[in-house]
């Protein structure tokens, strides 16, 4: 148990020094995820950094959907003893200030994508509702807490050949903080989970829809559900900008009407519906500008060479990119979408941002009766 400079702190939650963490379980992981977009149809990028104290690792990543291609740049490292180290490779991510200002970048490389950027939430942030699921054997398979927030870039990103100047009054996106127990690192041997699986169940729906309006405010909806669209877990919230004093107002609870491309389970198009805090309806309608597929080496989605958690060795940095031109290639990249879209609200007020899409297994309320069914 070596002391670390977060020892230092009076922040300490159990009578251990802060290299460890209160819980043994393998798939405790601490995480930053930010994404990008020029309110425009012209890239997306999403970048983040994950903490693996019982696995003993630590790894980041960036990835852009810039044309017809998806750029990426992920490294991993041995953690160590110091979790206040959040230099991986050639990324680093800086708090300015807690809760208000971030500062991300990717140093230079053979690759070609870099950036050094800062972001400024334009709203407080928002603590999410807790998620836990427990397997049918007993184990926990998620137990998360989670805070997010919309706001605006600076700085300067090289992606493509090609280099943008990126001002906050175009640059906006979104950012959240997680921390938990979920699935991390090489996969382990299935065990019971074989019957659990074979008799149905582990259909899930997951939503994350953080619309910023052109004012830098925010709607948040976020939900998910089991295979008959029984809802665990929501959050639906009018966050006020910080210049009209930031305050949180709970909304009714959403309704999705969704979409799906033909043979996938990638949105086409949305539709919400959602009481605002004065009880009058709101439809947004959400149009598809650009998809990031997170299965394409983020880590998001397991590969046999890179998931999150998963041990490199003490170093490893590396680039890849992913063609996406065709409708075969992008169907293989599922089933976590991240896709930038134009929000209109019946409000008449217009924004941009992240509609976050996961279907897995059997989910009945949208026609996906079996496990690999797809989009007639």
């Amino acid at each position: 148990m070596p002391l670390s400079p977060m020892d230092e702190y009076l922040a300490h939650q159990t009578c251990e020094t802060f290299d460890h963490v209160f819980t043994s379980d393998r798939n405790f992981y601490d995480r930053y995820y930010f994404n990008m977009h020029a309110s425009s149809d012209e890239l997306f990028l999403i970048t983040g950094m994950g903490q693996y104290p019982n696995l003993g690792t630590t790894d980041a990543f960036v990835s852009v959907s810039h044309g017809d291609t998806i750029y990426v740049v992920r490294a991993s490292r041995e953690l160590g003893a110091d979790r206040l180290n959040s230099r991986v490779g050639p990324f680093g991510f800086e708090v300015i200030e807690g809760l208000k200002q971030v500062r991300v970048f990717c140093e230079s490389n053979e690759w070609g994508l870099a950036f050094d950027l800062r972001f400024e939430g334009t709203v407080p942030a928002l603590e999410e509702p807790k998620t836990f699921q427990r397997m049918p054997h007993g184990r926990v398979h998620m137990d998360t807490s989670r805070f997010s927030q919309v706001g605006g870039w600076s700085g300067q990103l090289e992606v493509g050949g090609r280099s943008y100047e990126v001002t906050p009054d175009l640059w906006r996106g979104v950012r959240d903080r997680s921390w938990g127990i979920r699935g991390v690192g090489e996969p382990e041997p299935p065990g019971i989970r074989v019957k659990a699986a074979a008799s149905g169940f582990g259909g899930f729906f997951h939503t994350w829809i953080p619309v910023q309006v052109e004012d830098g405010s925010l709607y948040k909806l976020f939900a998910e559900e089991d295979q008959d669209g029984n809802r665990h877990v929501e959050e639906s919230a009018h966050v006020r900008n910080f210049a009209s004093g930031g305050e949180i107002r709970q909304m009714g609870s959403p309704s999705f009407h969704f979409e799906y491309q033909s043979g996938t389970r990638e949105l086409q198009s949305a539709r919400v519906e959602v009481e605002d805090p004065d009880g009058k309806m709101v439809t947004i309608q959400c149009t598809p500008l650009r998809t990031l597929y997170l299965a394409a080496g983020s880590g998001y989605i397991p590969q046999p060479d890179w998931a999150h958690g998963m041990y490199q060795g003490e170093l490893k940095v590396e680039g890849k990119t992913y063609d996406v031109s065709s409708a075969d290639a992008r169907a293989a990249l599922g089933p976590l979408y991240e896709t930038l879209c134009r929000f209109e609200l019946s409000t008449g007020e217009v924004g941009y941002g992240l509609l976050e899409n996961l279907v897995v297994g059997t989910y009945h309320p949208h026609g996906f009766h079996e496990p690999g069914a797809k989009a007639p």
